[in-house]
């Protein structure tokens, strides 16, 4: 079977919004790049839904996340794909991450969490610098909760401070985001490959 991937956009428009998105462009980038690798991706647009604020898997009545959750666990690979909003990942980007907050205390009978064996990759764009800093924030944040990084495992664009030039808005993509991509996108279906062939031990293995 392909390896499946989830793409998480945190941009702050919903897909009726007016203006495209580059963040969305970006994982466009990524898709086409894991595709030639033969992985399936999934695109969920995060501000679509009702996230509720939380840190448990189900927050009641209204809350879309548990329907996000069972995409992210039936995934090989997550990619977290954030705008740069004030120096920081989207608000967005955050809420979600403190959704999976929960995968600390759902662990299975030999301690794993229920993301032990997932891949995580980051995409990040922005019209100011940061893009190392919301990269970082989400590494930790992504190991934290039990996901595996790869190897040079982000991709991201990042224009002129204060400018008006959105990713979204450049005719031709640099070529160093093009090689950035290639190698996230190969590094990561590698080590997805890896780690679906083999979980990691558990408790007293």
């Amino acid at each position: 079977m392909p390896l499946k991937a989830l793409a998480l956009n945190a941009t702050l428009k919903t897909s009726d919004a007016k203006d495209a998105s580059s963040t969305d462009r970006l994982i466009g980038l990524i898709d086409k790049a894991m595709s030639a690798h033969g992985v399936v991706t999934e695109v969920l647009r995060l501000a679509d839904f009702n996230v509720k604020p939380g840190v448990t898997s189900d927050e009641g009545a209204g809350d879309d996340w548990p329907d996000i959750r069972a995409k992210v666990l039936s995934a090989d690979i997550l990619l977290m794909a954030t705008p740069i909003w004030l120096g920081q990942p989207s608000s967005v980007c955050k809420r979600a991450l403190e959704r999976m907050d929960a995968f600390l205390e759902e662990t299975d009978d030999e301690g794993r969490m229920v993301s032990y064996g997932k891949v995580a990759t980051v995409a990040v764009v922005g019209n100011e610098d940061g893009a190392h800093h919301v990269s970082a924030e989400l590494f930790q944040a992504l190991n934290d909760v039990g996901f595996t990084i790869p190897a040079n495992a982000v991709a991201y664009w990042v224009g002129e401070a204060m400018g008006s030039t959105n990713f979204v808005d450049l005719d031709k993509v640099p070529k160093v985001v093009t090689k950035a991509v290639d190698m996230l996108a190969r590094n990561t279906v590698h080590l997805a490959s890896l780690l679906k062939a083999k979980q990691y031990p558990g408790e007293g293995s």
